[in-house]
């Protein structure tokens, strides 16, 4: 039986890009479990895939538009990579 793996990991805010720290949680299979920001200034964004983090001066619509820019973007490189296979 395999545990956790508690990974520190860099990420930059969806809005402006400025960098974060945080702590993430995957299982052994690489599934995302948890994730808190550890720097000061942000908070985390929920997203199921990967820790995504915002700056707390952000508006809720900032956000959201990020958001939805983001998954836009993930949405195209998925179907990009079922084409390559």
């Amino acid at each position: 039986m395999s545990e956790n793996e508690n990974v520190g990991e860099l990420h930059g805010c969806i809005v402006c890009a400025k960098l974060f720290n945080i702590l993430a949680v995957y299982t052994p299979d690489g599934r995302l479990v948890d994730c808190t920001v550890t720097s000061f200034g942000g908070h985390i964004v929920p997203d199921e895939r990967q820790p995504l983090v915002v700056c707390d001066t952000h508006t809720a619509g900032e956000i959201e538009s990020a958001y939805k820019r983001w998954r836009s973007t993930k949405g195209k490189e998925s179907d990009h990579e079922r084409e390559e296979e």
